[in-house]
């Protein structure tokens, strides 16, 4: 992207290392632990290592773990400290960091049990003082901490440091910050269900480590990363208060980087390569926000104004660029996203042939097809394509308990009014609703419970089908196994997973494909659905079908698409609006108040309406048409 590197990480007060992916990272990292740990038993020394929790690490310890099977890594030599836990907590709960370390790393390899520190959530509420100093003393004694890893949370909380965490502040009990019991809610079960309090390390005792590696993946952690890296020292971002670490890099994969300013806006860091079509579109866009005009009101002093000569020099006049984009982004626009029968399709996003085409949604939860592309679905079914959705999870674990009772109820009055009832029937649902009404929250569902609220997502799925006018015969539930664990917690994608991608393929040979690329999905479905579609589809590149196919990435419920990126803008009617609206209202396990909301506590409906509103006044801001709302994709190329 850069003419010149010199100057591209002037703006970052930390060290920023960049990967593609977080487990090209993660590898990164788990190889600097190891060749910590074997030079310190080269010198025959103790290596004290400050661990993490939360989804972040949990590759990195994989790879760990893969080093000590695969190739002799031993951990005899380590001390392990780890930086917090709930509190109140039992070591065997669910939701245990006592129970995550040894799942994920400690019963996997070879470190002696009295190396292994973690917070003690169980100690009494008059003695966590004292316990408190104990534990910074079993640091002390171990010699410090020679490499500490660190996540970072939405509040840019390192450890449990909440916003307002002192400098110099030691282990201690804190309260946790609503927007991280929020985040924790899935984990849970519900908000209510998360511990109000934990035990945490302290930043003074995180910034006494010798090395200090934090770590972040995906897009939901890139605006903290930048306030970290880019922002001034603060307690408010508790983990901006490593930019005085003399010793501590910042590991990130590409979208957890995107909101740095050498990714985000590199004009305003150094000379950039212009030749890129989609950053002088995201320059642009930009610079109509920055300077409050159209696109065609651009002027050369209004480029060079804003970091922007070298545009101008090799690709100016103002008036060139402007319409050159200008153009770009109107091509984007189509009322047909199947493609317009007997048309030009030279400068539109889609194909006018074949027509009618076979059209594949893939939807994670059987709600993202109608809350993310609900009016493009409503759009290919009233211009005669032959749609399917292929719902890849079931989604159960996101309803509540008292829905599953209700129609559980229902099951049982039906059946009494019909005469179809029956000793078995009558045992199993009322063993059901029993189970339900004395269940601990944060206890599991049985298999039983399980089916039942699939069926209840099933049901929902089908209704919002069959009111935009899918036939029944065109909805499929694949029910990939990395989601049957009861659990927000999945399995990896396997095989399995990708062989029932790689056969709803085949036997519809689309000629599009729709996918979730929405990667600032909190519980990580999404990106996992996404996944096994890339993997089956690289499977498949070969298929004559796939050579007259186009793949097509929607986002999610957290985050919209950057103008830039957008191949496809699908604008929608008033009406058309309302009849998304109502698909996604079939979905009532989900409305109200879903089960797991994730950062925005609005309903689905609201979080897409606003989304795809302000998509459209984007787009009339830059000098397009005005229209009431637009759905947005960007196309896939294997």
């Amino acid at each position: 992207m850069y003419a010149n590197h010199i100057n591209e990480s002037r703006f970052e007060k930390i060290p920023v290392k960049l990967f593609p992916t977080s487990r090209d990272a993660s590898r990164y990292i788990a190889g600097e632990i190891a060749s910590l740990i074997r030079q310190r038993q080269s010198e025959g020394r103790s290596c004290v290592l400050g661990l993490a929790t939360g989804s972040s690490p949990v590759t990195v310890y994989e790879e760990l773990v893969r080093l000590h099977r695969e190739e002799g890594l031993t951990f005899r030599n380590v001390i392990a400290f780890n930086l917090d836990e709930y509190w109140p907590m039992e070591p065997q709960a669910l939701q245990s960091y006592h129970r995550f370390m040894k799942e994920h790393l400690f019963n996997l390899i070879d470190i002696p049990k009295g190396n292994i520190h973690i917070p003690d959530g169980t100690i009494p509420r008059n003695e966590i003082e004292r316990y408190c100093c104990d534990y910074e003393e079993l640091i002390r004694r171990a010699g410090g901490i020679d490499l500490q890893i660190l996540g970072i949370g939405r509040t840019g909380h390192i450890g449990f440091n909440e916003p307002g965490s002192p400098a110099i502040s030691r282990t201690r009990l804190i309260y946790l910050d609503s927007i991280t019991r929020a985040d924790a809610a899935s984990d849970f079960f519900g908000e209510e269900n998360v511990p109000l309090r934990a035990i945490t390390m302290g930043i003074g005792t995180i910034m006494d480590a010798r090395r200090i590696i934090l770590m972040a993946w995906g897009e939901d952690k890139a605006k903290i990363i930048r306030d970290a890296v880019e922002g001034p020292c603060t307690e408010q971002v508790p983990a901006s208060h490593l930019q005085r670490h003399p010793n501590c890099i910042v590991v990130l994969d590409d979208a957890a980087s995107a909101e740095l300013t050498r990714i985000k806006t590199p004009w305003l860091v150094g000379p950039c390569d212009w030749n890129e079509n989609r950053l002088v579109r995201r320059a642009v866009v930009w610079l109509c926000k920055k300077v409050g005009k159209s696109i065609l009101k651009l002027e050369d002093r209004d480029y060079t104004d804003h970091g922007m000569h070298d545009l101008i020099s090799e690709k100016g006049p103002a008036y060139a660029i402007n319409i050159r984009v200008f153009n770009e982004l109107q091509h984007t626009i189509t009322g047909w996203p199947g493609g317009k029968p007997n048309a030009d399709d030279s400068t539109r996003p889609e194909r006018a042939a074949p027509f009618p085409k076979r059209v594949l949604v893939f939807s994670p939860h059987p709600d993202d097809d109608v809350i993310c592309m609900g009016g493009t679905l409503i759009r290919l079914v009233d211009q005669g394509h032959e749609v399917h959705v292929a719902y890849q999870t079931s989604g159960n674990i996101a309803v509540f308990d008292d829905d599953a009772v209700r129609f559980l109820d229902f099951v049982r009055d039906l059946t009494i009014a019909k005469g179809f009832f029956n000793k078995e029937l009558e045992s199993y649902i009322e063993s059901s609703i029993s189970f339900l009404q004395k269940k601990n929250p944060t206890q599991l569902d049985t298999k039983d419970i399980l089916l039942v609220k699939s069926l209840i997502r099933r049901g929902e799925a089908k209704a919002a089908c069959r009111f935009m006018g899918i036939p029944l015969n065109r909805i499929h539930f694949l029910d990939m196994p990395f989601y049957q664990t009861g659990l927000v917690k999945k399995k990896k994608i396997g095989s399995e997973d990708i062989a029932l991608i790689v056969e709803i393929l085949q036997k519809i040979k689309p000629h599009q494909v729709y996918a979730a690329g929405d990667l600032s999905d909190p519980h990580g479905t999404h990106r996992a659905c996404l996944d096994a579609i890339v993997q089956a589809l690289a499977q498949l590149q070969n298929e004559q079908w796939m050579q007259n196919c186009r793949v097509w990435l929607y986002r999610g419920a957290w985050q919209e698409w950057d103008i830039a990126d957008v191949d496809m803008a699908v604008p929608l009617s008033p009406s058309e609006l309302m009849k998304k609206r109502r698909a996604i209202f079939k979905h009532q396990s989900q409305k109200d108040r879903p089960l797991f909301p994730g950062p925005d506590s609005r309903e689905f409906w609201q979080r897409a309406e606003a989304r795809n509103r302000a998509t459209a006044e984007l787009y009339n801001s830059l000098g397009m048409a005005e229209y009431e709302a637009i759905e947005v994709f960007k196309r896939y190329r294997l």
